[in-house]
């Protein structure tokens, strides 16, 4: 069947990237985490002292940004590389988590990770998840997911998440950096964190990873038999 664009936007916590990973897996597209480029952005930031307020820096720094991903065959994930070097684990960091959300906000840094994602996409066949991905990135993506859960349920698993990667945080400061976020998410000026308005909701706070899977799949599978027989009336 045709390949299609699955854009899973929502906020942070609910589930989206590890959606977005196993679906992608299913339907043998790509798997591009957008999240992750933005967290690589604001570690580069970080360590480089980048004043986030001041253009002419910003464009330099982001000259200086290579941003891929390469698949690690051990444990079987898409691991994010920086300049060549392996930051998965250190962008997952709450120190990181604390930045993200003002990067992201700058103009110039979503207009170039925004290209980027769109050349990264241009033959289809990709799960993508963000925040406008549909909205924005790709507002002619066949299948747009917007996910919601509740916020004491999305600060534990942030919390479980962290404890994996021996990180011990409290549940109210979890809970206050995502509050934060989800602040600066949705009243940015550039591309704000809404729902597209052919987006389908999906609320994860009692339902199980493989049960958000199947019912995306699903949704998929009809967006690609739906595209298949437009494209043979054609």
């Amino acid at each position: 069947m045709k390949k299609i664009i699955v854009a899973i936007d929502g906020y942070s916590a609910c589930g989206k990237s590890t959606t977005a990973k196993i679906l992608a897996a299913k339907l043998a597209y790509v798997y591009i985490d957008t999240g992750a480029m933005y967290r690589a952005v604001a570690l580069y930031f970080i360590q480089h002292y980048i004043n986030s307020t001041n253009p002419r820096a910003v464009a330099e720094a982001l000259n200086q940004i290579h941003i891929s991903f390469v698949h690690n065959n051990k444990i079987d994930v898409c691991e994010t590389y920086l300049n060549g070097l392996n930051v998965e684990s250190e962008i997952r960091k709450m120190y990181v988590s604390e930045k993200v959300s003002e990067v992201s906000a700058i103009p110039a840094v979503r207009k170039h990770l925004v290209d980027l994602q769109q050349k990264l996409a241009r033959k289809r066949g990709v799960v993508m998840d963000g925040r406008d991905i549909g909205t924005h990135v790709f507002p002619d993506a066949e299948l747009k997911i917007f996910m919601v859960a509740d916020m004491n349920v999305r600060a534990f698993r942030r919390q479980q998440e962290l404890f994996e990667r021996k990180q011990i945080v409290d549940l109210e400061d979890i809970i206050a950096n995502i509050q934060s976020r989800d602040l600066m998410d949705t009243t940015r000026e550039e591309s704000p964190l809404r729902k597209a308005a052919d987006a389908y909701e999906i609320d994860t706070t009692y339902i199980t990873v493989e049960e958000q899977v199947d019912c995306i799949m699903n949704l998929a599978i009809g967006k690609m038999i739906e595209k298949e027989y437009r494209l043979e009336d054609i």
